[in-house]
Order: structure tokens, then C-alpha cells, then sequence
């Protein structure tokens, strides 16, 4: 099994009376790095660590403190947020400016790897088909489908290979 983290912006606010009584420019007015609807997804497979190249001034430093911890949990493997929220591949978490706060969903992606030498894109819409598959993806620039799996319920590679026929390699 494989681990994606996706980082979705879902509110921002802004608390003009304490910009007013506290900061040095009382306008500041909201964050104007993050909007609503925002989506960032963090990976770590193969080639791709996009945990620290993301870090790396990709997001605001009070916001990657914020969510930093969770995303790199995720990526793990490991349980988000164990009794805190209702479901521990995800968790809420805001950042730390006091006057314009944006508030984040963090969600862990369960998936595996699938490579296949037959029509991938048509492998792929095959495996969506499959009961606790969420989504089936060809990525096509390297050359494997990732299979995301319903949270509650892991897909066996048996079932995998059922449809997708001649299987190189399940990561």
C-alpha cells in the first residue's frame, strides 16, 4: 500500500478589530496566499518526494507548521488523527495567524501502484469497476495506474490482478 496526503483549503477568516488593535498594517486583511478550494497533494513514491519540495517555500511558514506534522504522518501510513476526529485519515487543522486564519482539511489517500505492459488507460477504467475502488489513474509520464482505495476497505492485489489480467508489478 501506498500513501498520497491531499491538503484542501476549506475556509479562510479575517478578524478586522484584532488586525486594527494589533498589527503593524491594520488593513492586512486575509491571507492572500491561500483560496478556498485550494487543493496541494504530497507524495512519496518512486522519484517523487513532494513532502519536501513542497516545504520549501511552496506554502507559508505559519501554515506549514500548521500541517506539516499530519501531512508527513499521512505519508506514513500512519492514523491522522486517532479519536480526535470521526475518521483518522483526516483532520482539520488551521494555521496560526490570530487575525487571518485559514482552515485546512488533511486527508490521507490510500493507493497501490499497479504496472501493466497491456492498454493501460483501458486497465484503468476497468479497475474503477471495482468494488472499494475510489479511482483508477494512468500516469502515463511513469507509466503505472494508482488504484485509490475506499477508505474502509483494501482491495487485495488477487482482485487487482482479476481484472487488470497481466500485472509486471503492485507496488
Amino acid at each position: 500500500m501506498q500513501y498520497k496526503c491531499k491538503l484542501t483549503v476549506i475556509d479562510k477568516k479575517v478578524f478586522p478589530d484584532l488586525q486594527e488593535k494589533y498589527l503593524a498594517d491594520p488593513k492586512s486583511g486575509a491571507c492572500p496566499f491561500y483560496e478556498v478550494g485550494a487543493e496541494y497533494f504530497f507524495e512519496r513514491y518512486g522519484d517523487e518526494d513532494t513532502f519536501w519540495t513542497q516545504g520549501k517555500g511552496a506554502h507559508c511558514s505559519e501554515a506549514w507548521d500548521c500541517f506539516s506534522r499530519y501531512v508527513y504522518t499521512a505519508l506514513q501510513g500512519g492514523s491522522i488523527m486517532r479519536n480526535w476526529t470521526n475518521d483518522e485519515h483526516m483532520m482539520i487543522a488551521c494555521c496560526n495567524d490570530g487575525t487571518r486564519p485559514v482552515i485546512f482539511k488533511i486527508e490521507r489517500l490510500d493507493y497501490k501502484v499497479v504496472y501493466v505492459d497491456a492498454d493501460a488507460e483501458e486497465i484503468a477504467a476497468k479497475l474503477k469497476s471495482l468494488d472499494g475502488v475510489t479511482n483508477a489513474v494512468y500516469r502515463a509520464e511513469k507509466n503505472f495506474i494508482e488504484v485509490f482505495m475506499d477508505r474502509n476497505h483494501e482491495v487485495s492485489d488477487e482482485k487487482i490482478i482479476s481484472v487488470a489480467g497481466e500485472v509486471t508489478r503492485i507496488d
